[in-house]
């Protein structure tokens, strides 16, 4: 994976509940809006770091859509236990 994300791979992600799907959207979009400002500003240290977060939004889109075109399935509440 790229330098920098989370460790939100595709197969990850698909283990996720619809909930948590939209946490972590919210929180990886948190994220590029910090690492955005501090790129305006000249405080970004490591720019390859808002490359991993737009990639991380992307997965994170493309599992929603999955989900809602049938592709895929959400995980049952005992998957998601595990």
């Amino acid at each position: 994976m790229a330098v920098g994300t989370k460790g939100l791979s595709a197969d990850e992600l698909r283990g996720f509940d619809d909930a948590k799907l939209v946490e972590e959207l919210r929180k990886a979009k948190e994220e590029l809006f910090n690492l955005r400002f501090q790129s305006a500003t000249g405080q970004l240290e490591n720019n390859s770091r808002l490359k991993a977060v737009k990639r991380d939004i992307s997965r994170i889109y493309t599992t929603m859509r999955e989900r809602e075109l049938g592709i895929s399935d959400a995980p049952t509440s005992e998957e998601v236990a595990k």
